[in-house]
């Protein structure tokens, strides 16, 4: 059954202990920190509305002590470690030590709170966030940031593999152009019939609490 609705759920569903996990809202700003390698590429709009929603939900989430993790992309200048991610529309990005990497105002992590480094797409690959998950005892991660059809996507997949529960909300990722975000959604809704939620939703959750 071909999956074609990418309609949010309207009420979260979560399943055991929750995790916030922040993916790479960098910038330093409302910058774009993925410079394209082709002149013509353009980048969805909505980037600054959803940076100033994503601080909104860290404050709500560090209000209702549900735990937040924060993932950054970093390579070296030299790019040793970005392997192949210069095969497709993406130059260079994420360098370390440029102010475009740095993570957005208002979502710096607090002492308590995990800063993950990654140098891949998945923030799962080569990091420890299934070891930081597992302590907190998480079974339902909430995603928000960018960009859907890459880091949001690979991320949503790997804890799909790794079992968890995933809700990716869908008002609160960007992705490299609507049709990527949309196919995006589309493929994250087939693997978690709950996978997709709205903002809203998860506001009300938090305000039950």
């Amino acid at each position: 059954m071909q999956v074609t609705d990418i309609t949010p759920n309207e009420e979260l569903k979560p399943v055991g202990n929750v995790v916030l996990v922040v993916v790479d809202i960098q910038g330093g700003g409302n910058a774009n920190p993925f410079m394209p390698s082709k002149p013509e590429q353009t980048w969805m709009p909505g980037r600054a509305e959803r940076n100033a929603k994503a601080v909104e939900m860290v404050t709500a989430f560090r209000a209702a002590e549900v735990p937040v993790v924060f993932i950054q992309e970093v390579h070296k200048p030299s790019l040793v470690d970005i392997g192949r991610e210069l095969d497709g529309n993406e130059g260079p990005h994420c360098i370390e030590g440029d102010p475009r990497t740095a993570l957005h105002p208002g979502l710096e992590p607090r002492p308590e709170e995990y800063l993950i480094q990654k140098r891949r797409y998945s923030a799962f690959f080569g990091t420890e966030l299934d070891i930081v998950l597992r302590g907190y005892k998480a079974e339902t991660v909430i995603l928000i940031g960018g960009m859907t059809d890459v880091c949001i996507h690979y991320t949503a997949l790997d804890a799909h593999q790794y079992d968890y529960h995933f809700r990716t909300v869908s008002d609160m990722v960007v992705g490299s152009g609507q049709e990527l975000h949309d196919a995006a959604l589309r493929a994250m809704k087939y693997l978690q019939r709950d996978g997709l939620v709205s903002s809203a939703a998860v506001h009300a959750w938090l305000t039950s609490l």
